[in-house]
C-alpha cells in the first residue's frame, strides 16, 4: 500500500523501529524517539544497499518520490546513487574549504607550533603578504605552475631570497592539500626552473672578509639611534638570530648580566640555548637597563611603533639605510662570524656551531650528542669581541699577529697545544 501524508503523521514510535513502505524500495523509518527518515532500498552490483532521501517533514512525501525516482534513473544508467552522493559531498567540501587562501591559513595554523618564533613571523609575512592576495581565490585542486609563476618572479625581482622561501611555502600548502583530500595524490606544483640562478641560491649578504667586517662595525658604531645600535652590536658579538635578539627579555639574562639563556619556544631547534655574553655585550646591557628599569624586553620598541620590543625590520632598514643593501643583513652576522671565526682566529668548528645553535646532523647525533661546550664558547666569544673591536678601530693585522705570537687561542688552549699545530 503507498503511503499517505495522514497515515504518515499519524504513526506513532514503538518500541522497536518501524518501516512505513512506499513501494520502489521508498520507506519512512519511525524511530523510537519519534524521529521519521526517509530511506531508499536497493540492489548494486548483486548487494543489498540503504540510501538516505531526508528527515520528513522537512522532506515531503512528494519529494521523497522525488528523489527516489532520481536515483532510479541514476541506477539505469549504471551510476551507483550513494557513490554519487559522497562524491557532491566531496565536491562542495572542496569548494567550501579548498581555496588557497583557506588551505594557506590552515597550513599555518598546523605548523605554527613547531616553528620558532622568527620562522612563523617569516612564514605569515611571505603567505599573507604575497601568496594570499595573488593566489587567494584559486582552488587548490586545480592550481597549477602556471598560476604560481608570476607570483614567484614577481616577488623574486623585489626580494629573492623571499622568493625562494615563497616556493617552498608553495609546495608545503600543496602537500598540505593533498593531505588533507583537497587535491589529488601526487598533483604537486611542478615550480622547478621557474625562479632565476640567483635567487635559487638563497644566500644571505653577509660581510666575510676582514675589511668588509671593520666597515660594517664602524657604521654601526655611527648609528644614532641607541636601541637600534645596540641591538645590532649584539648581534654581532653574540651571533644569534637578529628575532631572537631583538625580542631578549630581561629574565633571560643572569644576574650577572654574563649569560643569556635562552627559552626553548624561542629557538628553531625547540631547545633551550645558553649564550656566554663578552664584556662588550654586558655593558650595551647595562646602557639600556634604564629605558626599562631591568624589566620587560631589553630592546623597547622605538617611538610610534605597537609592537612590544624593537622590530627585526628596524635593523634590517638600519642596514640599508648605510648603505649595506645587498651586501650585508642581519642574518648575515651569523655567516660573519661562522666564517671569520674560523678563518682568522682558528676556533672550532664544534664551539661555532654550538654557538650558532645548529641543530645537530643526523639522527644519531641529534639524539645522543647534548654537548654545549659553553666554557669554550666563554672564551672564544670574549676574543670575538675583542676582535671586532680591534677591527673597528683598524687594527686586524695586529690582532691576528698577537694570536699568531703566543698567549691563548680562542677555545682557551695555549697555541702550541692545537690539536692541528701540533700535527
Amino acid at each position: 500500500m503507498r503511503l499517505a501524508d495522514t497515515r504518515i503523521r499519524n504513526a506513532r514510535p514503538g518500541a522497536k523501529p518501524c518501516k512505513l513502505f512506499d513501494g520502489g524500495g521508498l520507506f519512512l523509518l519511525v524511530t523510537p524517539k519519534g524521529q521519521r527518515w526517509w530511506r531508499l532500498k536497493y540492489r548494486w552490483q548483486g548487494r543489498e544497499k540503504l540510501i538516505s532521501l531526508g528527515v520528513y517533514p522537512a522532506v515531503s512525501l512528494a519529494e521523497a518520490r522525488r528523489r527516489r525516482d532520481e536515483a532510479k534513473r541514476l541506477l539505469a544508467r549504471g551510476i551507483d546513487p550513494s557513490a554519487r552522493r559522497r562524491a557532491e559531498k566531496e565536491a562542495q567540501r572542496k569548494r567550501d574549504e579548498g581555496s588557497f587562501a583557506r588551505v594557506a591559513d590552515t597550513w599555518l595554523a598546523f605548523k605554527a607550533p613547531t616553528w620558532a618564533p622568527a620562522t612563523r613571523r617569516k612564514a605569515e609575512l611571505v603567505v599573507r603578504r604575497h601568496l594570499i592576495p595573488a593566489l587567494g581565490k584559486h582552488s587548490i585542486d586545480t592550481l597549477s605552475g602556471r598560476d604560481a609563476a608570476p607570483v614567484l618572479r614577481r616577488l623574486a625581482a623585489e626580494a629573492p631570497v623571499l622568493a625562494v622561501k615563497a616556493r617552498q611555502y608553495l609546495q608545503a600548502i600543496v602537500r598540505h592539500a593533498i593531505g588533507e583530500g583537497l587535491r589529488a595524490e601526487g598533483r604537486t606544483l611542478m615550480l622547478d626552473g621557474i625562479l632565476p640562478v640567483a635567487a635559487n641560491r638563497e644566500h644571505i649578504p653577509a660581510a666575510t672578509l676582514p675589511e668588509e667586517a671593520a666597515e660594517v662595525m664602524r657604521a654601526i658604531r655611527r648609528h644614532p639611534q641607541p636601541v637600534t645600535r645596540a641591538a645590532l652590536l649584539l648581534c654581532a658579538y653574540t651571533a644569534q638570530r637578529p628575532g631572537t635578539v631583538v625580542a631578549m627579555r630581561w629574565d633571560e639574562l643572569s644576574a650577572d648580566l654574563s649569560e643569556w639563556r635562552i627559552p626553548g619556544g624561542k629557538m628553531k631547534t625547540r631547545h633551550a640555548h645558553i649564550v656566554p655574553l663578552p664584556r662588550q655585550a654586558v655593558a650595551l646591557l647595562e646602557s639600556l637597563r634604564p629605558l626599562s628599569g631591568g624589566e620587560g624586553h631589553v630592546f623597547p620598541s622605538l617611538a610610534g611603533r605597537r609592537t612590544p620590543h624593537l622590530n627585526r625590520d628596524s635593523l634590517s632598514k638600519a642596514l640599508r639605510a648605510m648603505g649595506f643593501g645587498g651586501r650585508h643583513a642581519t642574518h648575515g652576522f651569523r655567516a660573519m662570524f661562522r666564517t671569520l671565526a674560523r678563518e682568522r682566529l682558528g676556533i672550532d668548528s664544534d664551539i661555532l656551531e654550538a654557538q650558532l645553535a645548529h641543530a645537530k646532523r643526523g639522527e644519531v647525533q641529534a639524539a645522543y650528542d647534548r654537548t654545549a661546550f659553553t666554557e669554550a664558547r666563554r672564551l672564544a666569544m670574549q676574543r670575538w669581541a675583542d676582535w671586532l673591536d680591534e677591527l673597528a678601530a683598524d687594527q686586524a693585522v695586529a690582532a691576528v699577529a698577537r694570536w699568531r705570537r703566543g698567549g691563548l687561542s680562542p677555545h682557551g688552549r695555549a697555541v702550541g697545544s692545537h690539536p692541528e699545530k701540533a700535527r
